[in-house]
């Protein structure tokens, strides 16, 4: 399958994801999709709010079949067109709380960045059990909201309820007793790998105040991901790995980078007129610059001469 197209005709609003959007979001997001490929091989995949089609696309290069379902008629139109292709993808519009597929139908169903999004979250997850073979697998994420929002101050206009740990453990645990928990956190990450692909992994967790003592786990995760079902063997047959997503290059660190660049070069300027004592930069120390700054703006009151 070829590589999707990052000249998206679907525009970035900021509510779901779309490739080629530039910071952290594009790695969070294949990241989760990379991540669930590993249980898609020989089975019926469901994809859950698949928005642009491009975890679908990922997934049906392995899986039997798979059936992206978006409640949006722009984001399926644009995954037919991107992906539709692929004799054994297919997209459908829907609403996730009334899914368009038989009982026991989807042998693994993903659900990434939705159950946040909506108000009917136990119709969704109930949805869910009522498609999912009795052996079948969930693989679901959403925010911690412990770290998503409350620890960042910080709201997303898109989200209806966010969750904390308890609260998402509770929903789940009336519908797929069998939860394995995993975190995710982006970040810059330096990566130790043997060139053979084979290897054990080894999470090693630091802080820059003591590097000396490392943590094998994560620690506050900004999203949770969970492999839940209700069969333990299900659940069992596959051994919890690490699983770490490397920009081959480096797109993200570059961006931040070149941000990071430009602010300090602004801050640069900034101490050289204060150094030099401009006259512009000492009029907005003063109280008098406030209370002529919104007459000038009106152009009620012309600006002196720096």
């Amino acid at each position: 399958m070829d590589p999707p197209n990052t000249e998206s005709d679907l525009p970035f609003t900021g509510e779901r994801f779309v490739p080629g959007t530039k910071g952290e979001i594009w790695i969070e997001h294949w990241h989760r999709y990379h991540f669930a490929a590993r249980w898609a091989p020989g089975r019926r995949v469901l994809d859950v709010a698949c928005g642009e089609g491009y975890g679908s696309a990922l997934l049906a290069r392995s899986a039997a079949r798979v059936t992206g379902i978006d409640i949006s008629e722009a984001a399926i139109a644009h995954a037919r067109r991107t992906y539709g292709g692929a004799k054994n993808l297919e997209f459908v519009r829907a609403s996730c709380a009334r899914l368009p597929l038989g009982d026991a139908s989807v042998d693994l169903a993903v659900s990434f960045e939705t159950l946040e999004h909506i108000g009917e979250q136990e119709r969704f997850l109930d949805e869910l059990a009522r498609v999912l073979a009795p052996s079948g697998l969930l693989i679901l994420s959403c925010p911690n909201k412990l770290e998503y929002s409350d620890n960042r101050d910080y709201r997303n206009e898109f989200h209806v309820k966010e969750l904390y740990r308890d609260e998402l453990a509770a929903l789940l645990a009336a519908r797929f007793p069998e939860c394995a928990w995993y975190g995710q956190r982006p970040t810059f990450y330096s990566v130790i790998a043997p060139e053979s692909g084979e290897a054990r992994a080894q999470l090693a967790e630091v802080e820059e105040s003591s590097p000396g003592e490392a943590r094998a786990a994560l620690s506050r995760p900004l999203y949770f991901l969970v492999v839940a079902s209700r069969d333990r063997a299900a659940l069992e047959a596959t051994v919890p790995a690490l699983s770490v997503l490397a920009d081959r290059g480096d797109w993200v660190y570059r961006d931040y980078e070149n941000t990071y660049r430009k602010l300090r070069r602004a801050e640069i300027r900034v101490e050289e007129l204060e150094r030099d004592g401009s006259r512009g930069i000492q009029r907005r120390r003063g109280w008098r610059w406030w209370l002529r700054r919104p007459l000038e703006r009106l152009g009620w009151l012309k600006s002196p001469p720096i």
